[in-house]
């Protein structure tokens, strides 16, 4: 038979079931990247993190996200976690702000960011982690489903472990703009649509109750928002007059029509650059 014929027989299949790429040294990196087709974890030597000092406003979900992560990196029982409400005010910020946290206090815990559509690969990524003698937090940012997407059914894998349970050493956090991780429009015509209408949208509605902590992040006042851009400018060493800081501050704000931890960020991005800083 032709070589070439062989050759391209063998590529073809490749692509179907892609050989899995070599695990990398977990011990070398704390974060690492999922990635499916073929399945491996990319190590990420420079963090996107934010001090969490940077993060106002959101108090109480620190403290609660704070100790929920160090129980579990002590070896401790802790809940998998829904950080939803407002965008732009700092949910996964405060994630990889807390895994930062956590370990520079010295405890050993890696954080594995999956992305939503390689939800569909997460009892892969599960089987990998679970042999492994590390302990890793799994993030998803922005997590949402629509009417026909079936890959909430993988994340109960991971919520609910299947017979095989949930690994002891895996832990999920995700954030969500909503609370019940699908559009209230699309619930309430599940409900009415179905043959039992108590029951036809249970099963998606569900998903988020079987997160142990919820964190509620709401629109920020105009003191909070203040009082990010003020702290930015303590942590960069930007020297302003601040009767000019709060006009400009708040003449930002009204032209993108809203107050966030993003939108006070942004501002500083521009306030640092005319400024000659580089952040």
């Amino acid at each position: 038979m032709d070589q070439n014929f062989l050759k391209r027989i063998a590529d073809a299949l490749d692509r179907l079931s892609p050989i899995p790429l070599e695990m990398p040294v977990l011990e070398e990196h704390d974060v690492f990247l999922w990635h499916a087709n073929p399945d491996h974890l990319e190590p990420i030597t420079n963090v996107a993190s934010v001090d969490m000092q940077l993060l106002v406003g959101i108090d109480s979900a620190k403290a609660s996200l704070l100790k929920n992560t160090i129980q579990f990196a002590e070896g401790m029982s802790a809940n998998n976690a829904l950080l939803w409400g407002s965008r732009g005010m700092g949910k996964s910020s405060l994630v990889k702000a807390v895994h930062t946290t956590v370990v520079q206090k010295g405890l050993p815990l890696k954080i594995v960011e999956l992305q939503r559509d390689d939800l569909s690969s997460v009892t892969r990524l599960l089987a990998l982690l679970r042999n492994s003698g590390h302990r890793f937090i799994l993030f998803c940012d922005d997590l949402s489903f629509s009417y026909d997407d079936q890959n909430y059914k993988s994340l109960k894998a991971v919520l609910d472990g299947g017979v095989a349970g949930s690994p002891r050493n895996v832990i999920f956090y995700a954030t969500s703009n909503r609370r019940h991780l699908m559009p209230r429009d699309m619930i309430e015509n599940e409900r009415s649509s179905g043959i039992n209408p108590s029951e036809a949208a249970e099963e998606k509605i569900s998903l988020s109750d079987r997160f142990g902590l919820w964190l509620g992040f709401h629109p920020c006042d105009q003191d909070q928002y203040l009082e990010m851009i003020s702290g930015y400018c303590e942590k960069y060493g930007l020297a302003i007059e601040t009767d000019t800081l709060i006009a400009e501050s708040i003449e930002w704000q009204a032209t993108r029509g809203a107050r966030s931890g993003r939108v006070a960020w942004q501002f500083f991005v521009d306030l640092a650059g005319r400024n000659g800083l580089s952040i």
